[in-house]
Formats: C-alpha cells, structure tokens, sequence
C-alpha cells in the first residue's frame, strides 16, 4: 500500500483512471492495528483494479476535515476525479464490512 505524500499527489490519485482508495490510519489507533493483518490479502485480492493508499489522518488532518473524515479507519474512493463511496465512521470496521464496500466499487 502506498502511503501519501502530499494534497498534491492525493489531487493526482484522485483523478487517476484506475480506481484509488484512500485508507485514512494512524500509527496510533487502535483499530486500524485490528484490520492491519488482513489488508493486505485484500490489496492483492483488487490488484489491477484498485490502488490503495494509506492516508496518515494526522499528517492530512486538513484534508480529513475537508473530506469529513472524522474517524478512523475510513475510507474513500475516486475514479477519473469522482467520489465513488465512502466507508467513515467512528466505528471499527470488519472484514465482512470492508470486502462489502469493496465489492460495491
């Protein structure tokens, strides 16, 4: 998963043709640890479809705001600059829950 680096990469990503999802994390939340074992077979379940980037909720705490990400993990998809969907909410999120809002991209 890459991790970004900048509003300006995020700006490019979302524009992109190929499918990006945006993970909003922090080192420091306790459910992000919870869902971190199974992200990857998930990442190389989309491989070719989706591009997921990790996004550091306290780096981009701008960015979250503007997006309305107020917990985490979230997460938000873009395609050729339009929101696909969304998953945020304060809540711990499953792997069921996870795969279901994949499955919907």
């Amino acid at each position: 998963m890459d991790a970004l680096t900048s509003l300006e990469e995020f700006q490019q990503r979302k524009e992109m043709e190929t499918t990006q999802l945006f993970m909003f994390t922090a080192d420091w939340c306790p459910d992000c640890r919870v869902i971190a074992p199974f992200l990857p077979e998930l990442e190389e379940a989309t491989k070719g479809s989706i591009k997921w980037v990790s996004v550091d909720r306290d780096e981009f705490i701008d960015l979250c705001g503007e997006l309305g990400v107020f917990g985490i993990p979230s997460f938000v998809a873009y395609r050729n600059g339009e929101e696909l969907g969304r998953f945020v909410s304060k809540d711990r999120k499953t792997r069921e829950e996870i795969e279901n809002f994949i499955s919907k991209l």
